[in-house]
């Protein structure tokens, strides 16, 4: 086991904090064991599968409309897997990603939400449009983020790794978003677009390292050209102050909860 572990502890560097903070996303290297992903990938895999159910559109495809079967999903999306499988509440990404996040964002970081991402093979359209995710969330005081990118498998170019562009986390104003595919009736997903002197840079990251990224820090993905999955994990810790606030608006990260304004919030919050 790596010497930056510690049963449920992850040593971040005083280097890679001041990346995050400089650029608005770092690469960790090793957050987990392959052991500790095998024991994951059981699960994980049962949802693809849909041995677990997940209920409306909180199994959905990110690469296109609401319509399309499951079959010919481009990329499998599972909101809340936690919430549907709470076996999976306390597992030993959920602690040493908060371990990280603690040293990233200082103390009273919670976990706001949990996803799954896997890019099915031979899916040139498993695209994630340059988005920044502070344009999906409603306005708080503290919107200190932490979101942890687990890659299950090794994360290339060919299949379609996270891409960021640096520093964009420390411009004044969020870029202006669009939805991607209709409206946000028939997609979920938000974009926009490259500006001149953006400089994206691709983030190949091995199986078990993680990328994380703050609120601001624009990113996206290509597609998977590859006979494999890309298959992610995804935990997004944000304050505890702001995840209250967001839970009393009715922002679950869910489609499936009464009152819920997941499909309201992002196209008006994108001149934030």
């Amino acid at each position: 086991m790596s010497d930056r572990i510690d049963g449920d502890e992850y040593r971040v560097t005083d280097e890679e904090k001041a990346y995050f903070a400089e650029h608005g996303y770092v690469h960790l290297r090793g957050l987990l064991t392959d052991d500790e992903v095998h024991e994951l990938e059981g699960t994980y895999d049962r949802f693809l599968r849909r041995e677990i159910d997940v209920p409306g559109k909180d199994y959905c495809d990110m690469a296109g409309d609401y319509g399309r079967d499951p079959e010919d999903f481009s990329i499998i999306n599972v909101m809340l897997p936690r919430r549907y499988y709470p076996a999976w509440q306390g597992n030993i990404y959920e602690r040493r990603a908060a371990s990280a996040a603690r040293q990233l964002c200082g103390d009273g970081m919670a976990i706001d939400y949990d996803q799954i991402l896997a890019k099915q093979p031979y899916k040139e359209d498993a695209v994630f449009a340059w988005h920044q995710d502070m344009a999906y969330w409603p306005d708080t005081p503290d919107t200190r983020t932490a979101t942890f990118w687990l890659a299950i498998d090794d994360s290339t170019i060919a299949n379609g790794c996270m891409r960021f562009v640096p520093a964009t986390n420390r411009e004044e104003a969020l870029r202006p978003h669009t939805p991607q595919y209709g409206d946000r009736g028939e997609s979920h997903a938000l974009g926009t677009n490259l500006q001149d002197g953006d400089e994206p840079l691709p983030v190949p990251i091995s199986r078990g390292d993680v990328t994380v990224h703050n609120e601001r820090v624009m990113h996206g993905s290509g597609g998977n050209s590859t006979a494999g999955f890309r298959r992610a994990y995804v935990i997004a810790f944000r304050a505890e102050e702001t995840v209250a606030i967001e839970r009393q608006l009715g922002f679950t990260h869910s489609h499936n909860d009464s009152g819920d304004v997941l499909d309201q919030v992002g196209v008006e919050g994108q001149t934030r």
